[in-house]
């Protein structure tokens, strides 16, 4: 019926598996990391090994993986689970995963009781949004026992939220349109939350009556600065300034900044937007770079700032790195624009020698950039005051690596090299708004969808996430990717020169390829202390905890690729035990491991797990499309009276103590 749209899944794997923007000759890491690897011979040991046939499921090949690997100097101690797939979460023995914060739950002390029958935009605003990705923890006074935990509430699944919205037509599923007070649901379901918590009797609760608890929707007030802001491109009807935007959408990872305010990033923005731009409109070239517009939510048919024919420029409000200063309820949010527009996936900082802070940025996308920002000013750690606009002055670099491990990080600056008025750019706010096309000039190196990037402070190493890429051709094959459609990502260890993060040179290396080990043709390179429950595709999320440690959690594992769901991995990155992995925390099925956190005494993680029952036709516990109706999973209630909720998990060692240690 033409009054209806087939059903879907949001999951980010599904919404980054649209056709690549980036038609630029720039290479591609894949290429560069052929030509270095295949010249040092990286690999050779592991291709030697006669090819399995592609007919060959990674799952038959588990039960000939040894149960157990002996390990070698690894510095995470606890015994590692077993790596599948059913309804519920698991962690490792000895430690406790409680739920902390559900979708629905009450953050104020008048906030209403959950009723998934009868929601309202007004009872979500008083309530925890929807899909809660990025999770961080600002200490009060110093504790690491009691604090603001800040959460971002990345996008939603209608069909898993709302009844009665999936209906059988002509033998297939579909999903009839929103109502406005459904859109209204989701609009006040995204954004973020700021909620206080403390640990009371080993126990982590929710402080409902914290002064600073605070609820971000699409609706609220946030202010444009920086090199865009006021700029013409950046003013519509409802603000002719250029200056004020009504919320944030599409908030992936995110961090907390040394000053202890929070970021949020704006990541696929192009799927709130509808309508059409006339080929030859200005921002055409801009919006189609990005993918914009999408229409994948219904918003403009409610909204009319969601149609690009009808306010051309509201896209180019969105898109950037949001800061709230958390300890003021009442603060504006800020876009800064400094920092770049494109799919933002999060911003970690860290401070470098010299007191400036350095950002790194990830542009979730097949064959986009990795970027990084440093700021002019320096941090004061005396003075709160004066760090609150760093954000709003410095340089944002883009990188370009070379085939023989060194790198570049090449400053994106009106006036030099390519970005001119020659090619469109009159000004620094025209670079800011068109980052990628800024960045696809000066000759950056295409990745294979570039998420969290975590400096290290301990060890001066920075980890960048690269998920996957689906779309590499059998053309672009090589040694270091031996597969066409690549599906399972690897993770680059960059060094930055003289250990300074503010460098513009660093070296890079492949530190691990992802995938099952056991499978020649993928290449996975994790160390043979990795047990068959340790290995793990599509790396996302990351943390470095207090003691330098890498952590990593994934995104699109599922039972017909993987034969497991995400979870969360503790890899050694130094030593004989470097590329050794062992599975600490699985989600249950459809879902999405996302986070983590740790607090600064190490005793306690927060993961984040969104979307659980977003899936389940291919796992034969359930074997047909998950809806409101008829779920693959009701985690974490298990009730039939209650949808399924994405949750925050606070996990803790029993007795008490560090974690892994």
């Amino acid at each position: 019926m033409n009054d209806q749209t087939p059903i879907f899944k949001t999951s980010q794997l599904e919404a980054a598996d649209a056709e690549p923007r980036n038609t630029s000759s720039n290479p591609t890491m894949g290429e560069l990391i052929s030509t270095r690897f295949s010249r040092r011979n990286f690999l050779a040991g592991s291709l030697a090994v006669s090819a399995i046939a592609a007919t060959v499921s990674p799952l038959a090949l588990l039960s000939a993986r040894p149960a157990r690997a002996q390990e070698t100097g690894s510095v995470f101690s606890f015994d590692e689970i077993e790596a599948g797939i059913d309804e519920t979460h698991h962690v490792a023995e000895g430690y406790d995963a409680n739920i902390l914060l559900r979708w629905g739950d009450g953050l104020f002390p008048d906030a209403p009781e959950f009723d998934p029958t009868a929601q309202t935009a007004a009872a979500q605003e008083r309530q925890f949004g929807y899909n809660n990705d990025y999770v961080g923890y600002i200490p009060l006074e110093g504790s690491s026992e009691h604090g603001l935990l800040v959460v971002n509430h990345e996008y939603t699944n209608p069909h898993l939220m709302f009844p009665g919205l999936v209906t059988l037509a002509e033998g297939e599923m579909t999903m009839n349109p929103l109502s406005k007070e459904q859109v209204d649901v989701e609009m006040a379901a995204h954004g973020g939350t700021i909620v206080e918590i403390r640990k009371v009797d080993g126990k982590w609760q929710v402080v409902k009556d914290g002064a600073l608890n605070r609820r971000i929707t699409v609706n609220t007030e946030m202010e444009l600065t920086g090199p865009a802001a006021g700029h013409k491109r950046l003013m519509t009807n409802a603000d002719p300034t250029g200056t004020k935007v009504f919320g944030t959408i599409n908030n992936c990872a995110g961090g907390v900044t040394p000053w202890g305010t929070y970021i949020m990033a704006e990541e696929n923005i192009h799927g709130y937007f509808s309508g059409e731009l006339a080929s030859d409109h200005p921002e055409a070239a801009n919006y189609d770079r990005l993918g914009i517009p999408e229409g994948s939510y219904e918003w403009a048919n409610f909204y009319e700032r969601f149609d690009v024919a009808k306010e051309p420029n509201e896209p180019n409000r969105f898109g950037y790195i949001v800061e709230v200063d958390a300890m003021d309820p009442n603060s504006v949010p800020k876009k800064r624009t400094a920092l770049g527009r494109f799919k933002h996936e999060g911003a970690e900082s860290i401070v470098n020698k010299d007191g400036r802070v350095v950002f790194y940025l990830g542009d979730d996308e097949r064959f986009d950039y990795v970027y990084k920002f440093v700021t002019a000013g320096t941090f004061d750690p005396e003075n709160r005051a004066a760090n609150m606009d760093l954000l709003d002055e410095g340089t944002l670099f883009v990188a370009k690596f070379a085939e023989d491990g060194s790198m570049e990080w090449m400053p994106m600056l009106h006036g030099e090299g390519p970005l001119t008025a020659e090619n469109g750019f009159q000004s620094q706010a025209d670079i800011v708004i068109e980052t990628r096309r800024a960045a696809d000039l000066l000759g950056a190196t295409k990745m294979d969808r570039p998420e969290d990037i975590q400096p290290n402070g301990v060890n001066g190493k920075v980890y960048v996430m690269l998920t996957n890429n689906t779309r590499r051709t059998a053309e672009q094959v090589d040694a270091a990717n031996p597969t066409a459609e690549n599906a399972f990502g690897h993770i680059i260890e960059i060094a930055e020169t003289d250990g300074d993060f503010a460098a513009t040179t660093g070296t890079w290396e492949v530190m691990l390829k992802c995938g099952d080990p056991s499978i020649a043709e993928v290449g996975a390179t994790f160390s043979s202390a990795t047990t068959e429950n340790g290995w793990f595709g599509m790396p996302d999320n990351a943390a470095v905890d207090s003691m330098g440690r890498l952590w990593v959690s994934t995104d699109g594992n599922n039972p017909s690729d993987t034969g497991r769901t995400d979870g969360l991995w503790a890899v050694d990155t130094e030593g004989d035990a470097r590329a050794t992995s062992k599975l600490f925390f699985r989600v249950p099925v459809g879902g999405e491991m996302c986070g983590p956190l740790f607090t600064p005494d190490d005793e306690t993680a927060f993961v984040a797990v969104q979307h659980p029952a977003d899936g389940g036709d291919d796992w034969e516990g359930f074997g047909r499309v998950s809806y409101y109706e008829d779920l693959s999973t009701r985690w974490p209630d298990f009730n039939p009276d209650m949808p399924v909720r994405p949750s925050v998990v606070v996990i803790t060692k029993q007795g008490g103590g560090k974690i892994a240690v």
